[in-house]
């Protein structure tokens, strides 16, 4: 099945034809580049760099070694180094690296047309799912933030308010400020009714001496591969 799309023979490849792969893998990494972008509210230009040109470099490496078991080796190795040598990135950077990586290594194999269906195909994937609302988070929870003094009794210092604002408070974490003359205590809260924060931190602020008191998203740590 895949020998149907094939259109070049890279055992020996020429110049016009390395020339073609060249620049089918320059022009699908720009595309998989401007889809990332486009589909990405915050990015960097050198991962965007990156992805327009990983596919021409993955496919110049792929003809190189073609046939060739021991520098196939070592490029191996080259790479494995690359990747210890990387800061892990989010799950949709590493699938776009992924992406780019496949494209480079049909092209390499003289599938260009397959190189252009996987692009096609994905960076339609990528569009439609960035548009719909499938896979998000739907929860309520914050997370509150709350500096005490070292004076108050952090485990039961809130409970009544808690109770009068929230359906819910889960103690998250717990460390010392300010030289540890101070606490900065964490919960995951869920309001009764959200038009309540201002009142649950009005309240908040006259238990623990008007002391800084935040409110804000649940960080997500899980998108890290």
């Amino acid at each position: 099945m895949i020998s149907s799309v094939l259109y070049f023979n890279m055992s020996t490849p020429t110049i016009y034809t390395a020339l073609i792969c060249f620049g089918a893998a320059f022009i699908l990494g720009l595309i998989t580049s401007i889809i990332y972008m486009y589909t990405t509210p915050s990015y960097t230009k050198n991962f965007a760099v990156t992805l327009a040109i990983l596919p021409v470099i993955v496919q110049a490496v792929l003809i190189l070694v073609n046939g060739n078991l021991g520098t196939s080796v070592a490029v191996l190795g080259i790479f494995s180094l690359v990747r210890f040598r990387s800061v892990p990135g989010s799950s949709k950077e590493i699938m776009a690296v992924f992406l780019t990586t496949a494209i480079g290594l049909a092209i390499g194999m003289g599938c260009v047309l397959y190189a252009v269906l996987i692009t096609v195909l994905v960076g339609i994937a990528f569009v439609v799912f960035d548009k719909i609302s499938f896979g998000e988070n739907k929860s309520s929870d914050k997370l509150l933030k709350v500096i005490i003094p070292e004076n108050l009794d952090y485990t039961e210092v809130f409970d009544d308010i808690f109770e009068k604002y929230l359906k819910k408070a889960v103690s998250h974490r717990v460390k010392t400020v300010n030289m540890g003359t101070m606490f900065e205590v964490s919960y995951i809260i869920s309001l009764k009714n959200p038009k309540d924060e201002k009142k649950l931190i009005d309240d908040i602020r006259c238990r623990n001496g008007n002391l800084t008191v935040s409110i804000g998203h649940v960080p997500v740590n899980t998108e890290e591969l």
